[in-house]
């Protein structure tokens, strides 16, 4: 009997990538879900045994999807696939009913071993059935190559992952969860950077630190633009023996910088498969609104490739958002990157 599969992530690449990683007549069909309203229909109606499922997901997440599982007692054996390695979000869906964690990019090694270990698999098997019926031979690669993948849906999923990484990173440092936010990727002018940023548009000022980037193909710049109003309580979770006063913000700005940016930037790097090199880290500014801390873009005329996280802490009222600017001259790199990938 064969295992009926659903697929629920909102990007395409990480549907493309677990489907391959199924083993050759794992399942004669796979069902694809792009959020949890999706996949919740697909369960109630009884369509999948098995479900792997994203965590950070528009309209309705992963924990969201595994609350009405058990709200509703659906038949469904869950492992989740995620970004989010924090140790806390592995707890949480484990007592939300998932059976398993598998952190992303997916590891295909370990994508069949949970499978045999909870019975789905067994090495040998699938594949001898597979080569005596044609059918089942090409099914999972095929249904995988009719996924189509842009480059802003591949930078999003490359930006989730790195961003899992800088936020574990946070929140083994400070003993906090950090909230995931769905990345936004826009191509835009510098003139119009300012639009694009969700903070941009309120009356709150901003301290803002950048550094520049450069590898094999790429090169831009990381900025994170950070609440004035988070200054005290941030300090206060770093530990710091003064909580006030401009030098402690601007040791703030600096250590958060370095936080996040060395962690997401890496894990940037790695998926990319290159090392990024880091410029020197400088205060832009310090209490002003967001338009008139990215003045210093204004005057260059080139497109930009711009990725935004805003990062929260649960039950903190601390805000900041990170901005990673890709150069134009970086777009035959990451689209040749992503022809690698989808082949």
């Amino acid at each position: 009997m064969t295992t009926r599969i659903l697929i629920c992530d909102d990007s395409a690449l990480a549907r493309k990538q677990m489907a391959r990683a199924l083993p050759v007549g794992m399942a004669d069909q796979i069902l694809f879900a792009n959020n949890g309203v999706e996949a919740l229909t697909k369960l109630r109606a009884h369509e999948a045994d098995l479900m792997f499922l994203d965590l950070n997901m528009p309209e309705m997440d992963g924990y969201e999807v595994l609350e009405r599982v058990l709200a509703e007692d659906l038949p469904i054996m869950t492992i989740v696939v995620s970004g989010d390695i924090q140790p806390e979000a592995r707890e949480r869906v484990r007592k939300l009913g998932a059976i398993d964690f598998i952190k992303k990019p997916t590891d295909l090694a370990l994508v069949l071993s949970l499978l045999a270990d909870y019975g789905f698999y067994r090495p040998g098997d699938l594949e001898n059935a597979a080569l005596s019926d044609g059918a089942l031979n090409v099914g999972n690669e095929t249904q995988a190559r009719e996924i189509s993948v842009s480059l802003n849906d591949y930078l999003q999923e490359v930006s989730n992952v790195a961003m899992g990484r800088s936020s574990d990173l946070l929140a083994r440092l400070l003993r906090v969860f950090v909230k995931q936010p769905i990345p936004k990727v826009d191509f835009i002018a510098n003139s119009e950077l300012h639009m694009v940023i969700s903070a941009a548009h309120n009356s709150d000022t901003y301290s803002a630190v950048c550094q520049g980037f450069t590898g094999a193909g790429i090169a831009g710049e990381a900025l994170l633009l950070f609440a004035d109003a988070s200054f005290q309580e941030m300090a206060e979770l770093l530990h710091y023996d003064a909580i006030d006063g401009e030098s402690v913000n601007v040791e703030v700005l600096m250590d958060m910088s370095s936080i996040l940016f060395g962690a997401f930037l890496k894990g940037m790097g790695d998926q990319l498969d290159l090392k990024l090199g880091l410029g020197h880290p400088s205060v832009l500014g310090q209490h002003r609104q967001i338009t008139e801390l990215l003045e210093h873009q204004n005057s260059r005329e080139e497109q930009l490739l711009c990725i935004e996280i805003s990062y929260a802490l649960e039950e903190r009222n601390i805000q900041c958002d990170m901005l990673v600017l890709l150069t134009e001259d970086s777009v035959p790199y990451l689209e040749q990157r992503l022809q690698y990938l989808v082949e």
